[in-house]
């Protein structure tokens, strides 16, 4: 019991580094014309208030989140009221849930290293889930394999779980998680789903059959030094942690990086930007690292993306609103993946092209797999539509998981059966 305090402890230290949210709160702001969107973008624009936004402003009348730090309160609500916007408080209380986050997590932790157990149900850190990985390949050798694609800016390696049955260079799809670091309910349901994957091997004919003809790569954090400093330093951090020379702002956004419309609509060239695209397509390691891996296998026909928040399945394309060749086909594949996902829950998810569906974005890695012959590319964007936002509450992460594998798999059952 006594080490158990001290790790404890010694976890509950690292978090106590992390910065705090005294007093702020996240705001939910309507907007219905264009005219309130460029009202919007200028309280985007301005560093006077140290504001975060959660979601973009676009003008397809979607609300926007933003976080708004405890000393901008007041001035805020003027700029707000003075422009004639309408908000809510979707939370009031924002270091209270990191808290709760955090007690969660540190009893969990504690719990796994004296029951020596991995609880699916909760959040975990970068070493765990990579031994995770690392025990389903040891428990199913036959068909599990941890493979090293890259090292990260940070010099952490990058594993992805390959699924297969045999063979070489079979058709493969790649599921991607993690490339945002603060949206922990997507690694939290990779990891889950990798182990969905070897358990239902046969077991469930739909997994037997998809893994008899296409191999799975899984890369359950696509970020890894994010997602590290989310545990230690900034919760709520998003990009890389690369260096951006001449600025004292770190990180690029892995997910406008990928040559696709690169530097286009939908992200910036501000180094202290949260959608800052980088100085030159695939810049990051990280993103450089799937490129690389998957040009020299040669033989990707799926690309799926896992994000969060705002229940969401799109495809290409985000950086135009011309429709992409396929859309018909990835727009129907995507209504019955969603359909399947809400038959579990009754979680609704809005179907869509990127561009259209929420707002412009380019070099994103969807529209870079589509462009370079991967037609089935699609994004889901978890749970849940704002309550909690990027902070879903731990009892939330295997429901989640279990309505988004439904999802999952009628995407795969879709690229089985239709191998081009």
């Amino acid at each position: 019991m006594r080490w158990i305090l001290f790790f404890v402890t010694l976890i509950g230290s690292s978090i106590c580094g992390r910065e705090k949210f005294f007093g702020d709160q996240v705001f939910r702001i309507n907007v219905r014309n264009g005219d309130e969107v460029s009202k919007l973008t200028r309280l985007v624009n301005s560093d006077n208030f140290k504001l975060n936004f959660w979601s973009s402003p676009s003008a397809l009348g979607r609300p926007v989140d933003v976080l708004v730090p405890s000393i901008s309160l007041q001035p805020v609500k003027s700029f707000l009221k003075s422009q004639g916007l309408e908000y809510s408080v979707t939370i009031d209380d924002l270091q209270a849930l990191l808290d709760n986050e955090d007690e969660e997590m540190q009893y969990n932790e504690g719990q796994e290293r004296s029951n020596n157990t991995f609880n699916y149900g909760a959040y975990h850190t970068l070493e765990a889930i990579y031994q995770e990985m690392d025990n389903i390949a040891t428990d199913f050798p036959d068909l599990a394999s941890r493979v090293k694609i890259g090292q990260s800016f940070e010099n952490r390696p990058m594993y992805v779980l390959k699924f297969s049955t045999g063979g070489e260079q079979r058709p493969a799809i790649w599921l991607n998680a993690g490339i945002h670091s603060r949206e922990w309910i997507s690694q939290a349901t990779a990891i889950w789903t990798a182990r969905k994957i070897v358990s239902d091997y046969g077991e469930d004919p739909a997994v037997t059959s998809i893994l008899e003809k296409v191999d799975i790569f899984l890369l359950p954090v696509a970020n890894p030094d994010g997602y590290v400093y989310t545990h230690t330093r900034n919760r709520l951090w998003r990009k890389t942690r690369s260096l951006n020379p001449g600025s004292r702002c770190v990180g690029t956004d892995p997910n406008r990086n990928w040559n696709a419309s690169f530097a286009g609509e939908g992200s910036s060239d501000n180094p202290c930007s949260e959608v800052y695209h980088g100085p030159h397509a695939n810049s990051e390691v990280e993103v450089k690292s799937v490129v690389d891996f998957i040009q020299k296998h040669g033989n990707f026909k799926c690309f799926i993306d896992l994000h969060s928040y705002s229940q969401l399945l799109m495809y290409p394309y985000g950086y135009t609103v011309k429709k992409a060749p396929d859309a018909e086909e990835l727009d129907d594949v995507a209504r019955h993946a969603a359909a399947a996902l809400a038959s579990l829950w009754g979680t609704k998810f809005q179907v869509g092209p990127t561009c259209t569906t929420v707002y412009p974005a380019s070099g994103s890695s969807i529209d870079w797999a589509y462009n370079n012959g991967i037609k089935y590319a699609f994004t889901f964007e978890l749970r849940d539509t704002g309550h909690y936002g990027f902070l879903l509450p731990a009892n939330q992460i295997i429901p989640t998981a279990e309505e988004t594998w439904l999802g999952l798999k009628t995407i795969m059952e879709h690229v089985r059966d239709n191998l081009y």
